[in-house]
């Protein structure tokens, strides 16, 4: 049986003729409805196709729920793979095309996380709107700023961080006086106070200052948000996920970032994955964050790192016609955790001492920086993949290559002097 699940009408065939497609509802009643109909005609497993990415479209999640609830077995299976036969199109000859395929076995399931993982989703992706809508503010505040040529922006790397936010609080209460701004600043910032007293001289309107404290206000109102959600992924992590306690208190590797959640979520998530990611570098709290909401420990459901990594669409996809390659570019996609390692490959791009820092430059080197970053974001999955199932450690020294890399400049090296067709007497010169 197969359901082609659209915003408005679900189509559902149970058959390749027209009289066995029937055409549901979106309301609860009407799942109710399709529910009795499949059990009236002996139906025990379902192939659904949602419109749109799955990933993105809601459409389908309360009838796969509903469904799921009822005994069905369902599977969700992704537009790429049903695509039918060019011509007309429409969603009946769309649903008993899928129908027959599902009849064949010819379908795949698409990987979803449990029950569990998907709260930590919802809460996890609702954290990151918070904080998108806290940065439209601060960009709000730095322009308004700027519109009075108050360029603490400048000054200050963070206007937001304790220096800044001390300033901005006198402004808004009144204080004009640069000097007096200016001691405000914690003696970490680098620069003068002099320095800082120059970008705080400007032309104060009462316009702009009505707009920045409504966007201050915003801002905060925003931060408080951010610790209510803070608290209830702690309490999810910790409770639903059968975490009373943290057994095990492992140190921070760095200095606590401005977004990064306000509970300790290193030791808890050691003790859900059974492994400590922060040991490979590169990888902090929003890492790991979108590694739980995105597997929880449903990782088992991969065979191999291949089928993770090409689930991820980090993988290339190779295109061979003729015993020829013709493409092996990577497939789109926004799956969050492919997006989380290709920034935490950037940031080992920009890292000096990371062992994976020579693997990114010489992928930079040959095929560009953006190459890198998904080759880089390719085998820092592979890395996750071994250390969750296998439970190992992260070993620096597997990927620092200090051997093969010798013995590739010991090859150049050789094929310099054999290109320079250098004398005996001076090969004896060059090694004496």
């Amino acid at each position: 049986m197969r359901i082609t699940v659209g915003s408005r009408s679900h189509y559902v065939s149970i058959g390749q003729s027209n009289d066995d497609v029937r055409e549901f509802g979106v309301y609860t009643k009407d799942h109710k409805e399709m529910i009795n109909w499949l059990k009236d005609s002996g139906i025990t497993t379902i192939a659904m196709e949602s419109t749109g990415s799955y990933c993105r479209a809601t459409s389908w999640q309360t009838l796969f729920t509903s469904l799921q609830t009822e005994g069905f077995e369902v599977i969700l299976v992704s537009g790429h793979d049903v695509q039918n036969v060019k011509g007309k199109k429409t969603d009946m000859l769309d649903c008993t095309w899928i129908q027959k395929l599902h009849s064949l076995g010819l379908l795949r399931g698409s990987y979803l996380p449990d029950e569990q993982t998907r709260k930590l989703q919802t809460y996890c992706q609702h954290r990151k709107n918070i904080i998108l809508h806290g940065a439209k503010y601060i960009n709000r505040i730095q322009k308004h700023m700027r519109l009075m040529n108050i360029r603490l922006d400048v000054a200050i790397k963070d206007i937001t961080g304790k220096s800044g936010s001390a300033i901005i609080k006198a402004i808004l209460s009144g204080e004009r006086d640069p000097t007096r701004l200016a001691s405000l600043v914690d003696i970490r910032v680098k620069k003068s106070q002099e320095e800082i007293a120059a970008s705080l001289t400007g032309e104060w309107k009462d316009d702009l200052l009505f707009v920045l404290q409504e966007c201050w206000q915003m801002y905060q109102f925003y931060q408080e948000k951010l610790k209510v959600i803070d608290k209830k992924i702690e309490s999810l992590l910790r409770q639903e996920l059968l975490i009373d306690e943290i057994k095990i208190a492992l140190p921070r590797n760095k200095k606590k970032q401005k977004n990064d959640p306000n509970f300790e979520l290193r030791s808890i998530a050691h003790q859900i994955l059974g492994v400590d990611f922060y040991q490979i570098g590169g990888i902090g709290d929003g890492t790991i964050l979108t590694i739980l909401s995105t597997l929880g420990t449903g990782i088992q459901k991969f065979p191999t790192s291949k089928h993770f990594v090409s689930w991820l669409r980090l993988a290339p996809n190779n295109k061979i016609s003729g015993g020829k390659i013709i493409s092996s570019r990577t497939q789109k996609g926004k799956n969050q955790l492919s997006l989380s390692l290709r920034q935490a490959a950037n940031a080992i791009g920009n890292s000096k001492t990371h062992p994976l820092k020579k693997f990114f430059s010489r992928i930079a080197y040959k095929k560009g920086r953006g190459a890198a970053i998904t080759a880089t974001a390719r085998k820092l999955a592979v890395i996750i993949y071994r250390m969750l199932v296998y439970k190992e450690k992260f070993n620096p020294k597997l990927h620092e290559n200090d051997d093969r890399e010798r013995l590739r400049n010991i090859v150049a090296m050789k094929k310099k002097i054999i290109k320079l067709n250098l004398t005996e007497v001076e090969k004896a010169a060059i090694f004496t």
